[in-house]
């Protein structure tokens, strides 16, 4: 078979399963114009709450590390006041033995 013939069976093979699938569609084209619009703009009003849904989230999470965080600072400015405050007292006992 040459390629002239092979490229007609294949021209002659898709415009057919064209044809089919024109005659067998379960719709018009117009109907499935409008599924497919009303699919696009339901993906993105999901996509749309999805993104506002993860912001909050984010807004959340980062309200939390600052109070973990504000936690933590005062935790430690607390720790490092007693340590302050008994490394004066050894002082002042190792001053009064002197």
């Amino acid at each position: 078979m040459s390629a002239k013939n092979c490229w007609l069976a294949f021209g002659i093979g898709v415009a057919a399963g064209a044809a089919m699938a024109l005659l067998y569609a379960p719709q018009s084209g117009a109907k499935t114009r409008r599924r497919l619009r009303r699919g696009v703009e339901d993906a993105g009003d999901y996509l749309e709450s999805a993104g506002d849904y993860l912001k909050e989230q984010a807004e959340r999470f980062s309200e939390e590390a600052q109070k973990a965080l504000d936690r933590t600072r005062s935790q430690a400015e607390s720790v490092v006041g007693k340590a302050s405050d008994v490394v004066s007292g050894a002082v002042k006992s190792a001053q009064s033995l002197v």
